[in-house]
């Protein structure tokens, strides 16, 4: 099989795509190593799957070009689940799990033995995770919804809301964090000698060369990110960044989105804040994080440029972060936050009543 260069091109795209699920990236690859020469029977060792499996994959990318390598809807018939059944899915998958269940997550078998158990509805654990995916729920990556503890949640939420919904005239609103400890991996592929062990299906080695911290501001009236990486993350670093991030809005009010850390409040931190009035910190509640708009920024550029990269020293890890930041100002936007504090709040209260009844009904 021979390809051309946009062929290629195209099944590179899908190796390295962070959109593409892993199941059609190896597929890609498989392609790509058959029509680099290399035997169908040492395909099938890299990739972890058998030798029929590499022909069947060929065969469908000759036949059907990228659809072949994509995933075919299954002929089985739609399972049937009451609204109401379905519903409480939905909501169960945006709480955490019952303390009674020792669960710190929901996975999707999880959830379909809960039903079963509390619903008297027997559910599979495809329809729960066919459930998710077509509302864009994913509980087995990023945690599920917890309820903060902190007492001035309410009036924390109000306040920092109030800020993205109706900054003050003329003042500037930062959103501030750290995203620590971002590993510089070096991804290498191993090379395949002729007594190749059969057993050894790795398609990746991966080198460790240390590790940075990256401090960054989102200007949330532009969109616009400061970012600097650190050895280290202590108040020292903090402050210095701080101020290289008030620096270009001198004579402005600047209003400053962070997490209570203690790096964040020092003695050298809040000396700095009473000899500069007009910058004000607006903490977010504990355990909230997520609605400090920087989070959201953290996940794009973990995604984009991080997770799948490779980089060859901590340096080279700086230098791409570096890039893509001077990428993002290019074009950068501000985020768009529609939600008022009342309807958060209001999501907050019928997540405890939830809650509550969850815990009444176990204890019954």
């Amino acid at each position: 099989m021979e390809l051309t260069t946009g062929q290629r091109a195209e099944l590179q795209a899908l190796v390295y795509s962070p959109d593409v699920a892993a199941t059609v990236a190896t597929r890609a690859r498989i392609v790509l190593w058959c029509v680099e020469g290399r035997q169908k029977k040492d395909v099938a060792v890299l990739a972890g799957v058998s030798r029929p499996t590499v022909d069947l994959w060929l065969e469908r990318y000759g036949a059907e070009g990228l659809a072949g390598l994509l995933d075919r809807p299954r002929g089985a018939a739609r399972e049937q689940v009451p609204a109401s059944v379905r519903a409480r899915i939905l909501a169960l998958s945006r709480t955490s799990p019952p303390a009674s269940t020792g669960l710190s997550h929901w996975s999707s078998r999880e959830m379909a033995a809960f039903i079963a158990r509390t619903e008297g509805v027997s559910v599979s654990y495809h329809y729960v995770a066919k459930l998710w995916r077509d509302n864009g729920i994913r509980p087995h990556r990023h945690g599920t919804f917890k309820v903060s503890k902190d007492p001035e949640f309410a009036e924390k939420v109000a306040d920092i809301v109030g800020l993205y919904l109706a900054p003050p005239g003329g003042a500037v609103v930062l959103s501030i964090d750290e995203k620590t400890q971002i590993q510089a991996l070096d991804r290498t592929q191993p090379l395949l000698p002729i007594d190749f062990d059969a057993t050894e299906k790795r398609t990746h080695d991966y080198v460790r060369h240390g590790t940075t911290n990256l401090f960054a501001a989102l200007n949330v009236g532009t969109g616009e990110v400061l970012g600097e990486c650190t050895p280290s993350r202590d108040g020292a670093s903090f402050l210095a960044f701080l101020k290289k991030a008030v620096q270009p809005h001198a004579g402005k009010d600047v209003h400053v989105v962070l997490d209570n850390l203690s790096t964040h409040t020092t003695p050298e931190v809040m000396a700095w804040l009473a000899d500069n009035p007009h910058v004000r910190f607006h903490f977010t509640p504990k355990g909230s994080s997520w609605i400090n708009q920087i989070e959201t920024w953290f996940g794009i550029i973990t995604r984009q440029s991080i997770r799948r990269g490779t980089f060859t020293s901590v340096k080279v890890l700086i230098k791409q972060i570096r890039d893509y930041i001077t990428h993002w100002n290019t074009t950068a936007k501000p985020f768009t936050w529609t939600a008022t504090a009342d309807e958060i709040l209001a999501k907050v209260r019928l997540v405890q009543s939830n809650i509550k009844k969850l815990v009444d009904n176990n204890a019954k």
